[in-house]
């Protein structure tokens, strides 16, 4: 029922927030308190609530409102005095209608509820795989979150702080410095084809927490991605599917290989969520996404999104 419910969507189709980021803290992270961001950032299960909720309708900013709601509401995963860093994919020097990167009315509207469940401060931020301050600027995603109240940081050297990910395939990588230090982690990524790994979706967007030769990953994706999984465990993940990327992917470019969806899934369960979507969307399964058991293995979710508590909205 979830599957077709997903698929009944529509036909195909700066540097300025640096210094609020840093005025935040007194000081840089601790490298030994890297290891304890999956302890602080996560919130505690409750079973009288949905794990996964999909959110349909002609809005996207009302999507993620109902979405969220669905979930408990905004105040069940950010608490007064929190700063809030959303991890949206801007990896790609696009607009929002080829849909490589993150709607830039959903991060603005994450935005303003994390602010208006008390938030101090909510950054935005990537790394991006092109130029970042024009991906910022073309994405629409810079524009739309310092309207929303959020600060944007845009990558530099002096942002990365080399952490031991104690991880199978990653070891020390520079990291970037907001999600080192953040009191809660909002995933939002885009619901996109990769031509590697058939998708990218919730645990690849974790790719732009990090600077250096990320190529490198590519040798042994899964791994690295079920290494990134278990380092990274967001607060929240919101997957973006209002328009999908269905071929050439994930830099697209041509309108014709991307469909409306109209659909927003968020969900405290990261590897249920990207299980969900690779399967509704581009008829991947955990077998052809090996990364997904390798998380589950790791204890860090389960590719069994048929097994969650689900709620379905219409707005």
């Amino acid at each position: 029922m979830l599957i077709r419910l997903l698929r009944l969507g529509g036909g195909s189709a700066a540097a300025t927030g640096l210094a609020l980021w840093l005025s935040g803290r007194s000081q840089r992270p601790e490298e030994s308190a890297a290891t304890a961001v999956r302890d602080r950032v996560a919130v505690p299960a409750d079973p009288s609530l949905p794990e996964l909720a999909v959110a349909r309708g002609e809005d996207p900013a009302q999507l993620a409102r109902a979405a969220v709601e669905a979930l408990g509401g905004m105040r069940r995963f950010v608490s007064r005095g929190d700063i809030v860093v959303i991890k949206p994919n801007i990896a790609w020097d696009r607009t929002a209608e080829q849909a490589a990167n993150t709607n830039p009315l959903v991060v603005a509207e994450i935005a303003r509820l994390c602010l208006n469940a008390g938030a101090r401060k909510v950054v935005v931020t990537d790394v991006p795989t092109n130029e970042p301050r024009r991906t910022f600027a073309r994405s629409g995603i810079a524009a739309a979150a310092r309207a929303a109240g959020a600060a944007v940081v845009l990558p530099q050297e002096s942002l990365f702080r080399t952490v031991d990910l104690h991880g199978e395939v990653l070891d020390s990588w520079p990291v970037l410095e907001p999600f080192l230090s953040a009191d809660k982690i909002i995933n939002i990524p885009i619901a996109k084809h990769h031509s590697l790994t058939g998708a990218t979706l919730g645990m690849k967007n974790w790719y732009g927490i990090l600077g250096g030769a990320r190529h490198r990953l590519h040798q042994r994706i899964h791994e690295s991605l079920a290494d990134l999984a278990q380092f990274m465990r967001p607060t929240l993940t919101v997957m973006d599917a209002w328009r999908v990327l269905m071929r050439n992917g994930p830099g697209g470019g041509n309108l014709a290989d991307v469909s409306l969806k109209k659909t927003l899934i968020a969900g405290t369960d990261p590897v249920a969520l990207d299980a969900y979507v690779a399967k509704a969307y581009f008829d991947l399964d955990r077998n052809m996404l090996r990364y997904l058991d390798l998380a589950s293995r790791r204890n860090l979710g389960t590719p069994d999104f048929e097994k969650l508590r689900v709620r379905v909205v219409t707005t």
